[in-house]
């Protein structure tokens, strides 16, 4: 399949699942989203206005800031859902791999890599708060698979916005941000890009050459805590 991912250009963004995408620094995201005007969409710093570009996120991930709008209600099923072996009862991560999780030495099927697919977008992507596979990501994990040129760099970063547009409101409660979700990770890697000089971040390992900048940006990450501390 890393021709295919290599053909539809998300064979670096899958590279960033090789690391831990899950552990931020609580501090610098709070203090961030604390700037965060949801009626000119951007974080308002003492330095100007300052948000993340389509241009970012293809620097970061290795997507191209190009392709086809994706809009899953003109999209025409291909593959129906019925037609797939996908189990729909096994909604949670580790049921789901399981449920999909082929022979060891057989060719990949439709349906596994489609299974598949859904629950990269799920997990890895765009973060889903239930902690699930939902259906609602099916449509675009089979343009994936069909080799559409979809712009998911777009959808990602249009994500991105609507995480900090909920991350803004769940500040304003008592009790402070709780569930956060959707791809924080993004922003994490977007702030560590921007402010890397002023906090003087470090790689671990100065001689590694990373082919991308996100790998690069996860090892600048400081003082890095699990999603669990920063929910509470």
């Amino acid at each position: 399949m890393q021709s295919t991912w290599h053909e539809i250009g998300i064979f670096d963004f899958f590279q960033l699942a090789k690391y831990d995408m899950n552990i931020f620094d609580p501090q610098i995201l709070l203090s961030a989203m604390f700037f965060w005007n949801r009626e000119t969409r951007a974080f308002e710093f003492p330095c100007g206005f300052v948000c993340p570009t389509l241009l970012d996120v293809a620097t970061i991930t290795g997507l191209k800031p190009i392709g086809d709008r994706f809009h899953p209600e003109a999209f025409e099923e291909t593959i129906s859902m019925k037609e797939t072996s996908i189990v729909w009862d096994k909604k949670t991560y580790s049921a789901f791999i399981t449920a999909h999780h082929g022979r060891e030495g057989t060719p990949i099927t439709n349906s596994e890599h489609i299974a598949f697919l859904l629950y990269w977008l799920s997990a890895c992507v765009f973060c889903i708060a239930s902690l699930q596979v939902p259906k609602y990501y099916f449509v675009l994990a089979q343009a994936l698979h069909l080799k559409k040129k979809v712009c998911l760099s777009k959808l990602l970063l249009a994500s991105l916005y609507v995480c900090l547009d909920e991350a803004s409101i769940n500040l304003s409660r008592e009790n402070g941000p709780r569930n956060l979700s959707r791809p924080l990770w993004l922003l994490q890697l977007w702030l560590t890009a921007i402010f890397k000089k002023k906090l003087k971040l470090l790689p671990l390992q100065a001689s590694i050459q990373y082919s991308f900048e996100g790998a690069r940006l996860i090892t600048l990450t400081p003082k890095k805590r699990s999603m669990e501390h920063f929910a509470r």
